[in-house]
């Protein structure tokens, strides 16, 4: 390939810092209220060269449709404290106007056979260059902190063993993905609590600097 994977990327790389910045400022806005804010953290990504080169070649996809054939070259996560905040969070996502849903899988409700949990959106988002806006498709994962935990060491696990789990390894994964789903119900059926007990903190942690 000839492509100039540096004048390619820049817009992606735009695209997830931008994307950072409003995600956080949305959770900020719910903190400063004082109200329970559906974000606890959002990260995000930009796929490596390799990465990239590795999937063209795995799913045999041509350059001339990278763009719109690989819907993760910009990616970002967010992650929440309960179940409900995940619809929360795609509620806000759908009634913005600076990015436009365009695709949906919900593997909440519909696990993956490994266990996986989470809710995947594809946006088309709009950057802007010196030569003009530029559409761009990026994946927007959204899970709790139990969902995530999850799926980072079922991630770490893929390097060692390439999908080919063992046996004892696979069932072991769905198994600890069951655990953490009943955490996070049971987290989900105390979350009044949860949730007062965090604003008794904020409140006396306010008054402490005062």
């Amino acid at each position: 390939m000839n492509f100039d994977w540096d004048d390619f990327l820049w817009p992606y790389n735009e695209a997830v810092r931008e994307l950072k910045v409003k995600f956080r400022a949305l959770r900020q806005s719910f903190l400063t209220k004082g109200e329970h804010s559906p974000i606890e953290f959002v990260i995000g990504r930009v796929k490596t060269v390799d990465s990239i080169e590795e999937k063209m070649t795995r799913r045999v996809i041509d350059p001339a449709v990278i763009e719109t054939d690989m819907q993760d070259i910009a990616g970002i996560r967010i992650v929440t404290q309960f179940v409900d905040d995940i619809y929360k969070v795609v509620d806000l996502i759908h009634a913005r106007d600076d990015m436009e849903v365009v695709e949906e899988r919900d593997y909440i409700q519909n696990a993956k056979p490994s266990g996986y949990r989470s809710y995947h959106m594809v946006i088309s988002y709009t950057v802007y260059l010196p030569e003009g806006p530029k559409n761009l498709i990026a994946e927007i994962q959204i899970r709790t902190l139990a969902m995530n935990f999850w799926a980072t060491v079922e991630h770490t696990l893929n390097y060692k063993y390439q999908g080919e789990y063992p046996d004892d390894i696979s069932e072991r994964l769905k198994r600890t993905a069951e655990a953490a789903y009943q955490l996070d119900e049971e987290m989900s059926a105390i979350k009044d609590e949860v949730q007062e007990a965090q604003r008794i903190f904020t409140k006396n942690k306010g008054k402490e600097k005062a």
